[in-house]
C-alpha cells in the first residue's frame, strides 16, 4: 500500500511539473517569426502584436524575419522548433496558398502547425506608379489588353496572398502580365513608386500610407466594400469586375509540438490582447481591420482556406512550384 501511494505521489509529481511550467510560461523571451522582410504587411501587423503581448506578458517578445520562398522559410522553422511555446509563427494566406499548392514543401502546414488565434482581414489595395498613365481599373485593363504580356506586376512571393490577387485579377479582366515576385512587399512597392513594374496589389500597411503620401496612386480595394479607412478608393468590383474580392488574412501559428493547454493559453492571450484598446488603435494606425475567433473557429477556417486555394489553383491551372 505504501508503495503504491509513492508510486502514485511520483506520477502526481510529474504532471504538475508541465502544469507548473505552463502557469508560468512565457519565463524567457519569446520569439515570433516572420516569413517576409521587415516593412513587409505581415512584418508591421507582427510588431505590433509583439510588442502588446510583450507587454501583456511582462517578457521580451521580438520578431525575427525568416524572407524568402513565400514565407515558407519561416514556416519550416517554427513547424521544426521545440514545442515549448517560446517559438511561435505570425503568418498569412500564403500559408494556406502553399499547403494547397506545393505538396513537396519540407514541412505540412495541417499536421506541423497549430493554428492558434486569428489578427487581421483586410483588403489588398492596387497600387500604381504616380506617373503610370491609368487613372482607374478600367484604363489599367485597356492598357494591358493593348500590350499583352508586357505590363508586370508584383507580389511578395509566388504563392502569396498578393500573387493569387494578381492572378485571380488578371483571369477575371482577361489580360496577359508578367508576375515578378519580391522577398516582401516593401520592395515590391519601392519598383511600383520607381516604374519597374506597373501595379501591385498591395497589403494595406504598406500600400495606403504610400498612397495618402502621393508616392503611388491607388486604383482601386479588394474588397466587396469600400475600406473604412480610405472611404475615397472604389473597389475593384466598382469598376467592372464585380465578383473580384480578395483579403489579406494574418495570424498566429505554432509548432504542432506544443502541449494543447500551452496552445490554448497561447491562443487565449492573444485574444485577450487583440481586445485591448490600444492594440485595436495601433493595428487600426497601420490600416487593417480586426479578425477576432477562437482558437477552435481558426482551425476550421484555415482548413478550409487550405481547400478554397486548392480549388482555385486547380480552376486556374496555376503552376507555383
Amino acid at each position: 500500500m505504501k508503495l503504491s501511494r509513492l508510486i502514485l505521489a511520483a506520477c502526481l509529481a510529474a504532471l504538475a511539473v508541465p502544469l507548473a511550467a505552463h502557469a508560468q510560461y512565457p519565463a524567457k523571451p519569446v520569439r515570433v517569426l516572420v516569413g517576409y522582410v521587415a516593412g513587409s504587411s505581415t512584418d508591421i501587423v507582427g510588431r505590433v502584436m509583439a510588442d502588446r503581448l510583450g507587454a501583456y506578458w511582462k517578457q521580451s517578445v521580438y520578431v525575427e524575419n525568416r524572407g524568402g520562398a513565400a514565407g515558407n522559410v519561416a514556416a519550416d522553422a517554427a513547424a521544426k522548433a521545440p514545442g515549448d511555446g517560446y517559438t511561435l509563427l505570425f503568418a498569412q494566406n500564403g500559408l494556406a496558398i502553399s499547403a494547397a499548392a506545393l505538396p513537396n514543401l519540407p514541412y505540412k502546414a495541417e499536421t506541423d502547425l497549430v493554428p492558434l488565434a486569428p489578427v487581421a482581414a483586410t483588403p489588398h489595395i492596387l497600387i500604381v506608379g504616380p506617373d503610370f498613365p491609368a487613372k482607374s481599373v478600367q484604363e489599367l485593363i485597356g492598357r494591358a489588353r493593348a500590350e499583352p504580356g508586357k505590363l508586370a506586376f508584383g507580389s511578395s512571393g509566388v504563392g502569396n496572398s498578393d500573387h493569387l490577387c494578381g492572378e485571380l485579377f488578371n483571369v477575371m479582366a482577361g489580360i496577359q502580365a508578367l508576375h515578378v515576385p519580391y522577398k516582401g512587399g516593401a520592395p515590391a512597392a519601392t519598383d511600383v513608386m520607381a516604374g519597374r513594374i506597373a501595379y501591385y496589389f498591395a497589403g494595406m500597411p504598406v500600400g495606403l500610407p504610400l498612397a495618402k503620401s502621393g508616392r503611388v496612386r491607388a486604383l482601386a480595394v479588394t474588397g466587396k466594400q469600400r475600406f473604412g479607412g480610405a472611404p475615397d478608393i472604389p473597389t475593384v468590383a466598382e469598376q467592372g469586375l464585380p465578383e473580384y474580392e480578395a483579403r489579406l488574412w494574418q495570424g498566429f501559428f505554432a509548432p504542432a509540438s506544443v502541449p494543447p493547454e500551452l496552445s490554448a493559453r497561447i491562443a487565449r492571450d492573444v485574444q485577450t490582447v487583440l481586445a485591448q484598446p490600444e492594440t485595436r488603435d495601433k493595428l487600426q494606425s497601420v490600416g487593417v481591420e480586426l479578425f477576432e475567433d477562437n482558437q477552435a473557429n481558426f482551425r476550421r477556417f484555415f482548413s478550409a482556406e487550405i481547400e478554397k486555394w486548392r480549388n482555385v489553383v486547380k480552376a486556374a491551372n496555376l503552376k507555383l512550384e
